[in-house]
């Protein structure tokens, strides 16, 4: 699952930002650079075959350069058409979108969770640590390469991208997503996008959201 990116052409076919470690059939795929198997570079661009046409289910969204001010907020929602439990529980027909409220949980916490003292610090920029720590909520397999978005000022912003995690819904564990503002320069030079600077921390890329019904 991916969120498709607008172009500054819009008749042309869109590009779609994913997890780099599972995606279906697309016209073109454009990995990020430094992408390898199990690295922090979990994120690739796919170009779909034709454009997107937006209704009452695909609605705008934006990226920030910077995710500094979604810290260990609970407002941030993550969507998907992944089991719905761990022992293998598929998505039951009609098979709708679903979404979840998470919390973003801070990089020592994460640590914590994950037992690793040193595991969030070197990856600080590039992940972004969320769920929910009674396991009421979370992402499971299936999921990931969906978008993790925050409210803001009334503004969708797309924080992070499902990545892995350890299980799902399990009690003071967590799940790992790819900071999506750790990319944006490379998003934007895809993308064709001439974006005004005025402060950096402030840059807003246009994407597209595929929403629940």
């Amino acid at each position: 699952m991916g969120l498709p990116l607008l172009r500054s052409k819009p008749a042309q076919p869109p590009l779609v930002l994913s997890a780099a470690h599972c995606f279906q059939k697309v016209k073109s795929i454009i990995i990020y650079p430094k992408s390898r198997k199990y690295s922090q570079d979990d994120i690739c661009l796919l170009k779909l075959p034709s454009s997107v046409t937006f209704n009452k289910h695909i609605q705008p969204v934006c990226v920030l350069s910077s995710s500094s001010e979604f810290k260990n907020r609970d407002d941030c929602w993550v969507t998907g058409w992944g089991d719905i439990h761990e022992k293998k529980t598929d998505l039951p027909p009609p098979y709708n979108l679903q979404e979840v409220q998470v919390s973003i949980i801070n990089k020592s916490r994460c640590s914590y969770l994950f037992h690793q003292p040193d595991y969030c610090s070197h990856s600080s920029n590039n992940m972004i640590c969320a769920g929910s720590e009674d396991g009421n909520t979370d992402t499971c397999k299936g999921d990931p390469g969906g978008p993790l978005v925050c409210e803001k000022n009334g503004l969708w912003i797309w924080i992070g991208i499902v990545s892995w995690g350890v299980g799902c819904g399990r009690r003071n564990q967590a799940s790992i997503y790819t900071n999506v503002s750790s990319y944006f320069n490379w998003i934007q030079m895809l993308v064709g996008r001439s974006t005004p600077r005025p402060d950096p921390s402030q840059l807003l890329l246009p994407l597209a959201l595929l929403w629940a019904p």
